[in-house]
């Protein structure tokens, strides 16, 4: 069981990094959005929480910031019909704290915003996880060596704008791993950008 990463930050992408560690050994680690606007630049040290997630045809690393929201990517895990897609998208579009209250308030119009969550399976995770996370003290991530972004702000302003929530979120997510941004509205221009150069993901 991998519970700990550290290393040097040597490659970073739209949803995932590699950690290389003292060792000379390279981890590619999948990261919910808010982790990856957190990160420091690359060729300096950086240090998450991770979970290994075994599938007959993968193995895959995710990283996070704070035990906390490890505990809340498990606990997704553990609610019928959710696999590590889903659980990365509610952390990436909510974030840890809102995800944990949208569940406890039964809020499910923001559980559905959520691409690839409908009103059925927002329901359901409500069932199945209300009273699963009193144990896990929601705290504010940790900072790493930039201050947090508006990564999350920038998902929900696209999608207020018209633009479906996977769109918004790979738009976002593409910027991030180009350019060191922490302003919403500049997040929110750039995305403009690449959305428009695709010319897609305006919901219908």
């Amino acid at each position: 069981m991998i519970s700990t990463l550290s290393g040097v930050l040597t490659e970073r992408a739209s949803d995932a990094i590699v950690v290389q560690t003292d060792g000379g050994v390279g981890y590619e680690v999948v990261l919910p959005l808010g982790v990856l606007e957190r990160l420091p630049a690359e060729g300096l040290r950086v240090s998450l929480y991770t979970e290994l997630v075994v599938r007959e045809d993968s193995w895959t690393l995710f990283g996070f910031d704070t035990a906390s929201e490890r505990g809340i990517f498990q606990r997704l895990l553990g609610a019928s019909g959710f696999g590590p897609k889903l659980a990365l998208a509610l952390l990436s579009t909510l974030g840890p704290d809102r995800t944990v209250r949208s569940i406890q308030n039964r809020d499910i119009a923001a559980l559905s915003s959520v691409s690839g969550i409908g009103r059925k399976k927002a329901e359901r995770l409500i069932l199945e996880l209300q009273d699963r996370f009193q144990d896990l003290a929601v705290s504010e991530p940790r900072l790493t060596s930039r201050p947090s972004g508006g990564g999350g702000d920038a998902v929900r302003a696209l999608i207020v704008l018209g633009y479906s929530p996977s769109a918004a979120e790979d738009a976002v997510r593409t910027v991030l791993a180009k350019e060191t941004l922490t302003e919403t509205a500049s997040i929110v221009r750039r995305a403009l950008q690449q959305l428009t150069q695709h010319k897609g993901g305006l919901k219908e």
